[in-house]
């Protein structure tokens, strides 16, 4: 049985209490994200005239998790999961060698930047546990800006009873 959005955010949310952490995350996530999509755009196949590439299937399967957990959040996640896509699109139309190092480099920064925040947080990545948190950290940085801006507050309120609230 799936895990619901409470049950998958405040899992995540245990490991990133620390304000510090999570504003990494703001620019980390998004990097990585960006990154895996350029180093997985290489085309598998064409179907109908599009070309299938990993990245795509990525998407997909992204967007299909994200669907699943919340129709909000989806359409979020749509946005911000498209922007990065075409972003790596962009980077993938380089010639080979800037596109390695440029998609290896964002890559490193992005997860150097996590690693930063998981020293000022005392804990480890959620992902060491659950690799699921590999899909849900770029929904929780979502969510935590979300509610910043004041929305989704009853669910911030069941994520802070299970997991506490940030420092």
């Amino acid at each position: 049985m799936m895990k619901s959005l409470t049950e998958h955010l405040s899992q995540y949310a245990l490991y990133h209490r620390d304000e510090r952490n999570i504003l990494t995350h703001y620019a980390g996530i998004p990097l990585i994200m960006v990154a895996v999509f350029a180093l997985l755009y290489w085309p598998l196949f064409s179907l109908a005239g599009v070309v299938i590439t990993p990245a795509l299937l990525l998407f997909i399967g992204g967007m299909a998790f994200y669907l699943r957990l919340d129709l909000r959040f989806a359409l979020i996640m749509f946005i911000f999961s498209g922007v990065s896509f075409l972003l790596a699109a962009q980077l993938a139309s380089l010639p080979f060698g800037i596109w390695l190092v440029s998609s290896v480099g964002l890559f490193v920064v992005g997860w150097v930047l996590q690693f930063i925040g998981h020293y000022y947080e005392g804990k480890k990545p959620a992902f060491v546990d659950d690799l699921v948190g590999l899909l849900v950290g770029p929904l929780f940085i979502v969510a935590e800006l979300g509610f910043k801006l004041g929305l989704r507050k009853p669910l911030q309120h069941d994520i802070e009873q299970i997991a506490g609230k940030t420092h």
